[in-house]
């Protein structure tokens, strides 16, 4: 893949040798966004776990501190009170059954979560094949399936994300934006570790964190010290 001046230059900033420190690596990865964008700043961490398996599988959601910098769009499946809970908690989208033929047919996506009470996930279910590959489906374990919308909306709104583990048994996950200053990047960056280690899995053997890198959207990756967890 060939890469531009602007890519190049940055990488010379990166010693590829090296694994920094968590608040070194967040100051390189912030002088190496030289995009004309406001960057978002992700974590990927490729782990020991074997995600073939369920008992090794990691999923779960945290809400960073700082929140993300993105504006989250949200949807509720509710019926009943539900509705003017999710409305008055500020959901974007709030409907029912009304919304299957939309987002079937006419492949509408204009929302980044899904929310919905457990009553509607029969409802939910019929849109698998769509919301399923986009990581869209709600879940119990990431807080979206719950009668508590009022929560889940404004968590999500605060800056919750979720993490879960690729085909590859990596978690990729953001913490910021490249105009975050290093102290709230470093705040997210730790709220973040915390919970994907509270999240091991008991079955897994071996390393946990096999390597942490620290990327930009266009910018080069920066690997981060696993020792420190």
């Amino acid at each position: 893949m060939k890469h531009g001046k602007k890519y190049a230059e940055a990488a010379k900033l990166v010693d590829r040798t090296v694994s920094y420190e968590p608040n070194e690596a967040i100051a390189l990865v912030k002088k190496t966004a030289i995009a004309k964008f406001d960057e978002t700043i992700e974590v990927h961490i490729r782990t020991g776990c074997d995600g073939r398996h369920a008992e090794q599988q990691i999923r779960g959601a945290v809400v960073l501190p700082n929140g993300t910098g993105k504006t989250v769009r949200v949807l509720v499946f509710a019926k009943g009170d539900k509705v003017n809970e999710a409305e008055a908690a500020g959901a974007d989208y709030v409907g029912g059954e009304e919304l299957i033929p939309k987002i079937q047919n006419d492949g509408w996506l204009d929302f980044d979560v899904v929310v919905a009470t457990p009553d509607m996930m029969g409802v939910v279910g019929r849109l698998g094949k769509v919301l399923g590959p986009k990581g869209l489906m709600p879940n119990p374990k990431a807080g979206t399936v719950t009668m508590d919308v009022t929560k889940a909306v404004n968590d999500i709104k605060a800056g919750k994300i979720e993490y879960r583990l690729d085909k590859t048994n990596i978690v990729h996950v953001p913490v910021g934006k490249a105009s975050f200053t290093e102290e709230a990047l470093q705040e997210n960056f730790n709220a973040l570790m915390d919970a994907i280690i509270k999240a091991k899995p008991s079955a897994v053997k071996g390393q946990y964190l096999r390597s942490i890198t620290l990327s930009s959207t266009m910018g080069p990756g920066v690997k981060v010290n696993t020792l420190k967890f």
